[in-house]
């Protein structure tokens, strides 16, 4: 009878299966790509070709990656869920009188332990059904590799018999790119509306539970429920207006931080600045952007917040040691790269004939500035503004490190507040029920916040396509 340690390393093995079958899946493309390019490059000697010799290598390589990988990938997904079928199957005809989650259980232990988790357990069926699963998956990956492998020699002496002087192969690579870029697209739409959809739909559960109107108008968000019937303190608040608050709170102060200095440096690099200092300067500039959330986190949270309430105590302010003011100039430095390296390169992107003009009637450099170049890069200007705003609105490590969880209803900077984003990762963690309210009020800030940021995007395309039939 096998053990546990017996079957352990199965999942390393087949990974490396999987990994060393893609890689003679790529050396085999590239072969019939060479194939089909020499034999192309000797037919062009000989007589005049339709494509050059790389598509028609191009045409042979494409044709046995495309399929064989997506064979592979097909088999990988499909392979589990028939090969657990077939454990529960077996499980069954070997035990009675289970029950249907101890069948369940049962297949997870054998699935684990057939994949190399050693769980310890010394029944006789479960390692018994464990090494029955092992020589399947085993069986099944040999017919993985000896059946891609015939099918890509198969498709490269097929694709190869066509390489002719006749033959549009650039069609037909012309083609295959343009069902890639077609299901590309068709993934992404899909993907967007199946989003949209699982909101609306977790929203309307929501609102079952939860009256709308209080959801929306309601002036205090406790997301709690009773317990038991007599646990009046239980009883939660769902109204969303403080949430968003304090989102459009520590927004507004991050941009009131990040688009004058932003837009700022963004006219001083392209405007002002020499070559020599645009080229050290900006990059170190960028560097903001790279710098992971959580250690603006830190720095709100262990330097900025403490200042900002010791200057505010300093100066007779009551400032709580979490505070929207002290979040909001800590992402409002965090965004400034994404506002100046944008509205630089739109700025930059102003025709010189513009400037060249300004200066022939007289205006001086600021009034060129400000009458001609931000008008003209007004679309791309908004663009960047709208960016910012869009990553201030989804930001959550800052908020809640630096702002607190608290959802007041303030419009005072110097009290803690919170964000949507942090309420949603409040309401997704722990171990309530997916039916929670708690749970489910996610869903209905996110649809929400969706809504509001889609609102935002109409608005600046309206402002983009104004000016920009203006200053085309």
């Amino acid at each position: 009878m096998p053990d546990s340690r017996q079957l352990s390393g199965c999942r390393y093995c087949q990974k490396s299966m999987f990994a060393y079958l893609l890689a003679a899946i790529l050396l085999i493309s590239l072969s019939g790509f060479y194939l089909g390019r020499t034999q192309a490059t000797t037919l062009r000697s000989q007589k005049k070709l339709n494509s050059l010799p790389q598509y028609h290598g191009y045409y042979i390589a494409l044709w046995c990656g495309i399929p064989t990988i997506s064979l592979i990938l097909i088999w990988t997904a499909l392979e589990p869920i028939l090969l657990g079928n077939l454990v529960r199957e077996h499980l069954e005809s070997k035990s009675t009188g289970l029950s249907p989650s101890d069948y369940v259980i049962m297949t997870e232990e054998v699935r684990n332990l057939a994949s190399g988790v050693a769980l310890g357990t010394q029944d006789p069926l479960i390692l018994e059904t464990a090494e029955w699963m092992r020589s399947l998956q085993q069986s099944s990956q040999w017919s993985m590799v000896v059946i891609t492998l015939v099918l890509a020699f198969i498709i490269i002496m097929y694709t190869r018999s066509k390489v002719a002087p006749g033959f549009k192969a650039r069609h037909g690579v012309e083609l295959i790119f343009n069902g890639f870029l077609f299901v590309s697209s068709t993934i992404a739409v899909l993907t967007t509306i199946g989003i949209v959809l699982s909101l609306i739909f977790e929203t309307f559960r929501f609102f079952e539970i939860v009256p709308i109107t209080e959801f929306l108008f309601g002036m205090k968000w406790y997301p709690q429920i009773a317990i038991r019937a007599d646990q009046a303190a239980g009883a939660g608040a769902w109204g969303a207006i403080p949430v968003f608050s304090g989102t459009l709170l520590i927004s507004f102060v991050a941009m009131m931080v990040a688009g004058p200095i932003g837009l700022m440096s963004a006219i001083y690099f392209s405007e002002y600045a020499s070559p020599r200092m645009r080229g050290w300067a900006k990059p170190i500039l960028e560097i903001l952007a790279g710098i992971p959330t959580v250690v603006y986190g830190f720095f709100a949270a262990l330097t900025l917040a403490p200042l900002v309430r010791d200057g505010g105590i300093a100066i007779g302010l009551d400032v709580e040691a979490r505070s929207a003011l002290a979040a909001g100039l800590v992402m409002g430095v965090m965004i400034i790269p994404f506002i100046s390296s944008l509205s630089d390169d739109v700025i930059t992107a102003v025709p010189q004939t513009l400037r060249d003009g300004s200066y022939a009637i007289g205006a001086t450099k600021s009034e060129t500035i400000r009458q001609v170049i931000i008008p003209a890069a007004l679309p791309g200007i908004v663009g960047a503004f709208l960016l910012a705003i869009s990553r201030a609105i989804g930001e959550t490590m800052i908020v809640a490190m630096a702002a607190g969880l608290n959802a007041n209803l303030t419009a005072n900077p110097l009290e803690n507040v919170t964000t949507v984003t942090v309420q949603i990762v409040v309401a997704l963690i722990g171990d309530q029920e997916f039916d929670d309210p708690k749970t489910l009020s996610a869903f209905a800030l996110g649809l929400v916040l969706f809504i509001i940021t889609l609102i935002l995007n109409v608005v600046a395309l309206a402002i983009v396509k104004k000016y920009r039939e203006k200053y085309d």
